[in-house]
């Protein structure tokens, strides 16, 4: 390919509403064009880069004996309310209605594709002897992303590779569930990807086991908490705090509660500041609709509610917050003056363990702009379920080693579920089993966000000069730049090598424009070539400089030798990513 046969729009600045790095270069290097908020078109350089992706995950995919299939984007909404997943998802699913011939049908533009699959095999699928079955596809998806934002990292058009897996047992489930978990380690590996798998919430799909593959990333979206001693690794949403001996100070003489006036200050940050105290001594009073029931969960003023310990220490299916009429016939108070002391209704209370040890505390008066001050458990109010209720804090202890836990941002890229039979049973999957007896069929679910793998590369593999690709992401693996492109004799011998490394399965562009040394050079560091050939003064006795992207220096290689030379070179670095790897953890 010749660089003026095709479009690589470089842009020497940064442009308007682009903030972190992988939106930064990917636009200035011409990889992608925005169409509207949350949509970008892929131009020549992003696409080839996005396509070397799919083929990594393709192959991988294709070793585990799963089918490649390709589904509809747009599926009846019917599928989705039988799922239950059209409350589920809200305004992120996106809904239309096509008219033809005077008849209305409902539909949603697919966000994933469970309902469908599910749908399929349901129809083709009746005998225990058909399974395990793993059909897969690479398939765009559609979200209302409300807050499109980081270029391809949150958008609401999206590729993703989605896989489903179809089991008559839960051994055989657990079986296939390990052999994506290894197949995902494997295909980031392969695209030079620097990923974490973390322990995660199934979140709308639903189901019970749950894996997230995270790229550690400043910019990331997503937190991670993380062991550095034992490697345990979970979402915020998921992860456990190890054993801590909650106890009451002892000799603390628990002081007369009082009713204090909080105008204006309703949430943690405001009653702090007005009574002048910490967080660790608030309580924070949480009403929520757990199956329809409302409950009132309690924690510590610096720390939040995760809504999964809740669901799971109350054994519930759906557990949200309570709406505002709710709150005040619960609470006789207006949002955010509730506390666990003389509630209106005598509601089920559930306390984070932290709650053990404090004493004199600060909650919600259940009465508009006023609080408790110096309330205690029992003597004030009766907890009736201690749980560990809490999202987990830098420096809580790790579950499985007691070590202090960390926290960092990351990208999410890879999840895989074990999705159980809520699909199946929703949407009629059986199967005969071996004495004609009906079952269900048992699913997981293992979903790759494309874009991601190349926009999390990008945010994590780059430098003042621009972005810096492994060898197997890249969009041309070799850029051939002769720096006088007018002179005939120079492009003579930069076109055979171009067309002897192209014989030979390199990927190479040849920059054949006239322009200054400087600004080829610029636009090669600025796409992140993985290696540029120069052809410059040194051609007079026969050589070329070959610089690898990632390297400060280059070498001088015979004109004769570069060909084979770097053919051999690339081709073990697509296997290993060697270089790659070795240059970034010098770093």
């Amino acid at each position: 390919m010749k660089w003026s046969q095709t479009l690589i729009p470089t842009m020497k600045e940064t442009p308007k509403g682009a903030e972190i790095p992988s939106h930064i270069f990917m636009l200035r290097a011409g990889m992608i064009s925005q169409v509207m908020a949350g949509a970008y078109a892929y131009l020549p350089l992003g696409w080839r880069a996005l396509n070397k992706a799919i083929h990594i995950v393709r192959e991988e995919m294709d070793k585990t004996g799963a089918s490649e299939i390709g589904m509809t984007a747009l599926c009846p909404r019917s599928l989705y309310e039988q799922t239950n997943r059209v409350e589920a998802f809200g305004n992120v699913l996106i809904k239309t209605t096509l008219t033809r011939g005077g008849t209305e049908t409902p539909v949603v533009f697919c966000p994933t594709h469970e309902e469908e699959v599910t749908n399929i095999v349901a129809q083709y699928v009746s005998s225990y002897r058909q399974l395990p079955l793993i059909l897969y596809q690479i398939q765009t998806k559609f979200r209302n992303e409300e807050r499109p934002k980081f270029g391809v990292l949150r958008t609401s058009e999206f590729l993703m590779k989605d896989a489903y897996s179809f089991h008559a047992t839960l051994e055989s489930l657990d079986e296939t569930y390990k052999k994506m978990y290894a197949t995902y380690c494997k295909i980031f590996e392969r695209c030079g990807v620097p990923y974490l798998p973390v322990e995660a919430e199934s979140g709308a799909i639903g189901g019970d086991g749950s894996h997230e593959f995270m790229i550690p990333s400043t910019n990331g979206e997503d937190n991670v908490v993380f062991c550095p001693k034992c490697r345990y690794a979970a979402n915020v949403e998921k992860a456990q705090i190890g054993a801590i001996d909650y106890k009451r100070p002892e000799n603390v003489a628990l002081k007369e509660i009082a009713t204090l006036d909080t105008p204006g200050a309703h949430t943690i940050e405001q009653v702090c500041a007005f009574l002048k105290a910490k967080p660790k001594k608030l309580v924070k009073t949480l009403i929520y609709n757990v199956d329809g029931v409302p409950v009132a969960a309690l924690v510590r003023g610096d720390c939040d509610v995760n809504e999964n310990k809740l669901r799971r220490a109350l054994n519930a299916d759906k557990v949200e917050l309570a709406d505002e009429d709710t709150i005040r016939r619960v609470t006789g108070a207006p949002v955010g003056f509730a506390g666990p002391v003389a509630l209106k209704e005598k509601i089920k209370i559930v306390a984070d363990h932290a709650l053990k040890e404090m004493v004199n505390f600060i909650v919600g008066a259940n009465e508009a702009q006023k609080h408790l001050v110096n309330v205690n458990v029992d003597r004030d109010f009766t907890v009736d379920v201690y749980a560990d209720l809490r999202n987990a804090l830098v420096g809580d202890p790790c579950p499985h080693c007691g070590e202090a836990l960390t926290m960092q941002n990351a990208i999410e890229v890879g999840h895989v579920f074990k999705l159980g039979t809520k699909y199946t049973d929703a949407l009629n999957g059986k199967y005969l089993d071996d004495a004609l007896a009906q079952q269900t069929i048992i699913m997981g679910c293992y979903g790759i966000g494309v874009n991601r793998i190349i926009a999390g590369l990008a945010e994590t593999s780059h430098d003042d000069n621009g972005l810096i690709w492994p060898v197997a992401l890249a969009p041309y693996e070799v850029c051939v730049c002769p720096v006088k492109a007018s002179d005939p004799e120079v492009m003579t011998v930069a076109e055979k090598i171009t067309d002897d490394l192209q014989a030979l399965g390199v990927d190479v562009i040849l920059d054949d424009r006239d322009q200054r040394p400087g600004v080829k050079f610029k636009d090669a560091d600025l796409i992140g070539f993985p290696v540029r050939i120069t052809l410059g003064k040194s051609l007079a006795d026969g050589q070329v400089e070959v610089k690898w992207r990632w390297d400060e220096n280059s070498s001088l290689v015979s004109v004769d030798t570069v060909v084979s030379e770097l053919a051999q070179a690339l081709q073990e670095e697509r296997r290993t990513n060697a270089r790659f790897t070795a240059a970034k953890n010098a770093k």
